[in-house]
């Protein structure tokens, strides 16, 4: 099997690589990034995105500033909801402040990611059945993180221990990453998937095509909450009304226990254009106006179990939240 990585790192050159998510599926294109404005535009633009992959690149910006002290707060800043973004400015602030090797500790953020990612999959591989039809939305693969995955890795760590596993791939509007990337990654894997639109979701399940959800988070509360992208709020209670488990798949650095609930997580608000004229094609008329919030909150209340690199959280409750984010 195949994974897609997205990123290519230089430390002699100091510089970052990172295959330009916008481009896909149609282009593979790597672009080389030297500094933290670079970084910074990346994430915003979407090139590189997945709260676990801005984490590591906003590891990278902050070794690649001159003065990342004065670039931190700039750096944290690039997208709010995903607070492994964040997180990860404070650890390497924290790496500053005891005189550590910041190429070091931003590649060790890559590497833990990574094998975060390997536990995630191989926990919640067990969840599965010997043969599953699974839905994913958004796309949580190895191009959302440091290269293997949180939903995704879930799906290619079964495939790998021998289970038949068939995806069920939503388009994931306005941007259709489950259209550009999963699907993309998923195909070039050698794993069976079918990308749905997102209007189909609740039908399939209705049929009883749909043994599974799984998907990724950009924020876990301290109470269970779940931010991920706009859409899983209704795919979770699809699920709910149809008897299918929604699982949560993500790291730890994930947890933000400071959050207490789903309310106060910040949602960030993309550009009109995105919906008006994705992809440069007008499909609504001028000076219409437009919502577009790039997340929602599933309820703790919604979620079957969570799956985090130390195990499988089965009963989504504050304590046990706390007691495992916190670890």
């Amino acid at each position: 099997m195949e994974i897609v990585r997205p990123f290519r790192v230089d430390s002699a050159a100091r510089r970052v690589e990172i295959l330009d998510q916008t481009r896909l599926p149609g282009e593979q294109v790597w672009i080389t990034l030297k500094d933290p404005a670079q970084i910074i535009e990346a994430i915003q633009s979407l090139r590189v995105r997945g709260a676990p992959a801005i984490g590591v690149a906003g590891a990278y910006a902050m070794w690649l500033a001159d003065d990342p002290l004065g670039w931190a707060a700039r750096i944290a800043a690039a997208r709010p909801t995903a607070v492994n973004l964040s997180w990860a400015v404070d650890r390497m602030l924290r790496c500053i402040s005891r005189g550590g090797d910041l190429f070091a500790e931003a590649d060790a953020i890559r590497e833990e990611d990574e094998a975060a990612c390997h536990a995630i999959g191989r926990y919640g591989a067990a969840l599965l059945g010997q043969t599953s039809s699974v839905l994913t939305h958004c796309n949580a693969g190895s191009l959302a993180t440091a290269g293997y995955g949180t939903a995704l890795g879930v799906i290619y760590a079964a495939v790998e221990g021998g289970k038949s596993i068939a995806v069920i791939a939503c388009e994931t509007r306005p941007l259709l990453q489950g259209a550009r990337l999963t699907a993309y990654e998923l195909q070039h894997a050698g794993v069976d998937v079918t990308l749905i639109a997102d209007s189909v979701t609740a039908s399939l399940m209705a049929s009883g095509r749909v043994d599974a959800v799984v998907v990724g988070a950009d924020r876990i509360a301290r109470n269970g909450d779940v931010a991920n992208k706009i859409g899983t709020y209704a795919v979770a209670l699809a699920a709910r009304a149809h008897d299918v488990p929604f699982y949560v798949a993500a790291p730890r650095s994930t947890f933000d226990l400071n959050c207490p609930n789903g309310a106060a997580i910040p949602i960030e608000e993309r550009s009109a254009a995105e919906v008006t004229e994705g992809f440069g094609v007008r499909t609504a008329p001028e000076g219409v106006c437009v919502y577009s919030p790039a997340f929602d909150i599933t309820p703790a209340a919604l979620v079957t179990s969570l799956i985090v690199d130390t195990g499988v959280i089965p009963a989504v409750e504050a304590e046990i939240v706390a007691a495992i984010g916190g670890s």
